[in-house]
């Protein structure tokens, strides 16, 4: 059996990829988050280990010698990071540089998947698009920058080092238990809770004319897995559908899902200092090294969104969990 050890664990992808990979039976899931939690059945082990404490991290490391690294810990708010640019910055990029001193300590030194951001491509032109791995980058947002870094830092490791290091580049992914920080989960908690009487029928959205290439998170975190390749080191590989959709039809859709009539009405704390247009990728290399393609439809995914989110009511109603 070989040895994950998953950062970011607690984490809305780090949670599909642990389930993912336990359940397969050829992993022993480690899970490292940056505050106590309480641990899921599919973790054999869940640990406290903040990666801004570098002996901390050098000694869990080497304790438990993990063969892969899922390395997914950041902080990934994007409206959070232009009000903390600094902090920002310095969790994702520190953070990742001392996950990457303990691991090059190791021998033999694990495989680390770095996971980057299709945010380091910011501003992109028509003429551009899909975007491949070759797109320069223009990152628009603090978060887009600070994934620019970790990305050439998983590069410059390989290169320095000798690092088994794969990055990943994945485009916006959405799916159930993604926090409602996150416009379409957002959307997805509004509408239950107006299903179940506990809010009006009104719908409050930012920019609703952006499009994005969108995918499920499971499908995302079986890309993740694919990938984590020692003969893959040194490649950076989109994560993409290759199809983009404007938020306001994602409404749309959510709309027609709902039990009740839904209001959609624009707030404009919603609204971001500056947009991304139209983001679509292109996932030719990932597709040609592992035979990766997206399996689970948009409607599904956004289906179980929903369903998730009035589960999650129900049980905030019953007591039994806070929203």
């Amino acid at each position: 059996m070989r040895r994950a050890l998953i950062t970011g664990a607690s984490g809305f992808a780090g949670r599909h990829l642990a389930r993912r990979l336990a359940s397969s039976g050829a992993w022993e899931v480690i899970g490292l988050s940056a505050r106590p939690h309480t641990p899921g059945p599919e973790l054999h082990h869940h640990l406290a280990c903040d990666l801004l404490n570098g002996d901390l991290t050098r000694r869990t490391l080497a304790h438990w010698r993990p063969d892969v690294i899922f390395h997914l810990a950041a902080a990934s708010y994007v409206p959070r990071s232009f009000a903390d640019p600094a902090g920002t910055l310095v969790n994702n990029a520190v953070g990742q540089i001392n996950l990457l001193e303990g691991a090059r300590l190791l021998d033999p030194m694990p495989t680390v998947l770095v996971v980057s951001s299709s945010d380091v491509y910011g501003l992109v032109h028509p003429e551009e698009l899909p975007v491949t791995e070759a797109q320069p980058f223009r990152p628009i947002s603090p978060y887009g920058v600070s994934k620019v870094a970790q990305d050439m830092l998983g590069l410059q490791y390989y290169l320095s080092y000798g690092m088994p290091i794969v990055r990943v580049r994945p485009f916006s992914h959405i799916g159930p238990e993604q926090s409602d920080r996150f416009a379409i989960a957002s959307f997805a908690r509004q509408i239950a809770e107006a299903e179940a009487g506990l809010a009006p029928p009104v719908l409050l959205v930012g920019n609703l004319d952006v499009e994005r290439d969108l995918l499920d998170v499971r499908d995302v975190v079986r890309a993740y897995e694919m990938v984590a390749r020692p003969d893959l080191a040194g490649r950076v590989f989109n994560i993409a559908s290759g199809r983009s959709f404007r938020l306001r039809e994602i409404v749309e859709r959510l709309r027609e899902l709902a039990a009740v009539q839904i209001e959609v009405r624009q707030d404009p704390a919603r609204l971001r200092p500056a947009d991304i247009a139209v983001l679509r990728g292109d996932a030719t290399a990932l597709r040609e090294a592992t035979g990766w393609t997206p399996e689970i439809p948009l409607e599904q995914t956004l289906a179980d969104t929903l369903d998730y989110w009035r589960k999650t009511i129900r049980r905030c109603r019953s007591g039994s969990e806070r929203p």
